[in-house]
């Protein structure tokens, strides 16, 4: 496939003609050829949204509601287009994309009932005959940095409040999935979308810092939302700060599932594996620390390991196994050298997974201790650890041993006292007697900590995308003091 960029709703060339190619972490055939942006090619893609943004700004709730509600509809429609493209650049498995799918189409919907959402206030002053107003308008244009291990959905979320807050947006896709997104945005476009109200940008990993700075460093941009690395979001936040632009930054995670003395160990066990291995753990709520009370722990790890023994990864072109590969071979080595590094450290390796390039079998862990690099550092791999404590209070200073905060899950009988403890764990989402894999379009998802600032989803994501603009009425004939 050929991408490119889209600048005024047409596909565009990079301005140095320079383009660069994806291809399948899983058999190594290229998949996308795509434009390698300039910085220069990023400025043009900012003033045409600025451009944009007067007109757009302007346009009627029901006019924008309606054109997400048409994208929502071709993207379900084009479903299989998706599906084979996402596969080849990413290695998904057929459930992940198609659930990809399902859900940005619901978040598109989200998004356009919002439209009507968007509302101010009347705020009593004291001034004698005033009246005061707080409105909410866009910011401008938004900057969207979006990643690839949920390439449609993460995208949509990026792009999809900003829209309907009356924004215009420049959606930058990764370089692991620019054809996916290259459809969604074509999507849009067919949808009606006018020209320049959401352009596209790719770019070679190596030209990524000086394009993203020179987009940042535009006057017309207002706002900045990244979802990936910690290490990439840190970067991006300090290239908003120099130039005083607010970031919405959803970043890494250690998520840790609780599981308590009372808990009921089957479904806790079905939510552990689908929370560790479901995307082959490339999802960053996936269950990274299986926190055990020792009192239950020998009857979930046997347990667990029974689950993780039913489950297997294949190559997802040929096979419906219900994980398929991780983003490249590299990634598996990387995961490969945590797991060694536990094991010579004293963890019991109850499961072992070996790999074949990109395409790696889980893998589950026993008595994982903070000696070892994997208690720590994200995995995002298929790999998840048990850590065995003696009470709930060590459990929750397990859980908020890491830099992260972004999802946490707790397994109990007693709803109370996992309340109390869900107040106590330093994570901006948690989930009682459900997984840390958790997402709905409606809902105030960000973390804290290493994890980022600030939320995505309904009515916390209009927060994110407008000013609140304070305006008075007043009695031209007030008395002044001088």
């Amino acid at each position: 496939m050929q991408s490119e960029l889209i600048i005024d709703n047409r596909p565009t060339a990079a301005s140095g003609g320079a383009t660069a190619v994806r291809r399948d972490p899983v058999t190594g055939e290229p998949v996308t050829t795509f434009a390698a942006a300039t910085p220069e090619d990023g400025i043009a893609a900012v003033k045409s949204a600025g451009r944009a943004l007067p007109a757009w700004a302007k346009t009627g709730p029901s006019c924008r509601r309606d054109i997400l509600l048409k994208a929502a509809d071709l993207l379900q429609e084009r479903a299989s287009q998706f599906e084979k493209m996402m596969i080849s650049e990413t290695g998904a498995s057929l459930p992940w994309v198609r659930f990809n799918v399902r859900l940005a189409a619901g978040m598109l919907r989200e998004a356009a009932s919002l439209t009507t959402h968007i509302k101010g206030e009347i705020i009593p002053a004291d001034k004698p005959g005033t009246h005061a107003f707080a409105f909410r308008r866009p910011v401008g244009v938004v900057l969207s940095i979006v990643p690839w291990n949920a390439p449609i959905i993460l995208a949509v979320r990026a792009f999809g409040t900003a829209l309907t807050c009356g924004n215009t947006v420049v959606l930058k896709a990764s370089e692991n999935s620019p054809g996916t997104q290259y459809l969604l945005a074509q999507v849009l476009i067919d949808a009606g979308l006018p020209a320049g109200a959401m352009n596209f940008i790719t770019h070679t990993r190596e030209d990524a810092p000086k394009v993203v700075e020179a987009m940042i460093a535009c006057h017309e941009v207002r706002r900045v939302n990244f979802t990936g690395s910690t290490a990439t979001g840190r970067i991006i936040a300090q290239m908003g700060a120099r130039h005083l632009k607010p970031v919405l930054l959803e970043l890494g995670g250690k998520a840790p599932l609780l599981v308590l003395d009372d808990a009921d160990i089957d479904n806790a066990v079905r939510a552990a594996a689908f929370g560790a291995y479901m995307h082959q753990g490339q999802i960053c709520m996936s269950t990274e620390r299986v926190v055990l009370d020792t009192r239950i722990a020998d009857e979930f790890a046997r347990k667990m390991k029974v689950k993780v023994e039913s489950l297997a990864a294949d190559n997802p072109h040929s096979s419906n196994a219900p994980l398929g590969g991780l983003i490249s071979p590299d990634a598996a080595a990387r995961v490969e050298a945590l797991i060694a590094d536990a094991v010579d450290k004293g963890a019991v390796a109850l499961v072992r997974g070996t790999h074949d390039g990109a395409v790696m079998q889980p893998s589950l862990l026993d008595h994982v201790t903070p000696q070892m690099r994997i208690y720590y550092e994200e995995s995002f791999g298929p790999v998840t650890c048990l850590v065995r404590v003696n009470d709930a209070e060590e459990a929750i200073a397990v859980a908020n041993d890491t830099e992260y905060g972004l999802k946490a899950a707790i397994f109990s009988s007693n709803i109370t006292r996992a309340l109390d403890i869900a107040n106590q764990l330093e994570f901006g989402c948690c989930h009682i007697n459900g997984p840390t894999v958790y997402d709905e379009a409606q809902m105030p998802l960000g973390g804290m900590k290493a994890s980022g600032y600030g939320r995505f989803g309904g009515h916390a994501g209009i927060n994110e995308f407008t000013e609140i603009h304070w305006v008075t009425v007043e009695d031209p004939n007030q008395h002044y003091p001088i």
